[in-house]
């Protein structure tokens, strides 16, 4: 499926979802990620700040922040920075999502997973994100682990992908676990 169909389909079921199938989505792909050995091995977890259509990371960093290091992206321009976790000084900023304010960045080589969000995911760990390319850019950079989380109807048979397209390890939505690199596909719900 081209990247623009699945940015479509996606759109589309997103805007059918009520309050409650969205919360009970988000709690589901949560649940099961804080149960992956990678999120229990790392220390240093890069994750997004959701946007009103994505699934909810607000609940998962209030549940973790005291026992995790987490990092938030901050745009700048072309690149993502990567700053530390601080709910007290967030901002909004490029395209209305929460970021980190300060100067202390750091390097996304010093992750141990990155939660990564995305528009559509297959089982081979392609993804379409929203077209800016910034995830793009920043994942080749790391050995962490990646894991892309979705609405399990974001998960297409095959997305059309390009050379410069990042992947991801696993995805996890909310009926299924995927390990990329075996192809195996559990059930959760």
């Amino acid at each position: 499926m081209k990247k623009e169909d699945v940015r479509r389909n996606v759109k589309a079921r997103k805007t059918v979802l009520n309050e409650a199938e969205k919360d009970l989505a988000a709690s589901a792909v949560f649940d099961i990620l804080e149960k992956t050995a990678a999120f229990i091995m790392s220390n240093n977890i890069l994750i997004y700040h959701s946007l009103p259509d994505e699934l909810s990371t607000r609940r998962f960093l209030d549940k973790w922040a005291s026992r995790k290091k987490f990092f938030l992206p901050r745009i700048n321009g072309l690149n993502l920075e990567i700053l530390p976790y601080d709910r007290s000084s967030l901002r909004l900023g490029t395209f209305q999502i929460e970021e980190p304010t300060g100067d202390e960045t750091c390097s996304v080589s010093e992750m141990d997973l990155i939660v990564v969000p995305g528009v559509g995911y297959d089982p081979y760990g392609n993804r379409v994100g929203r077209g800016k390319g910034y995830y793009d850019r920043l994942l080749p950079e790391s050995n962490a682990t990646k894991i892309g989380v979705a609405y399990d109807f974001q998960v297409f048979d095959q997305i059309v992908a390009e050379p410069h397209d990042a992947k991801v390890d696993i995805i996890i939505t909310d009926r299924y676990y995927y390990h990329v690199a075996s192809r195996r596909r559990l059930r959760f719900r």
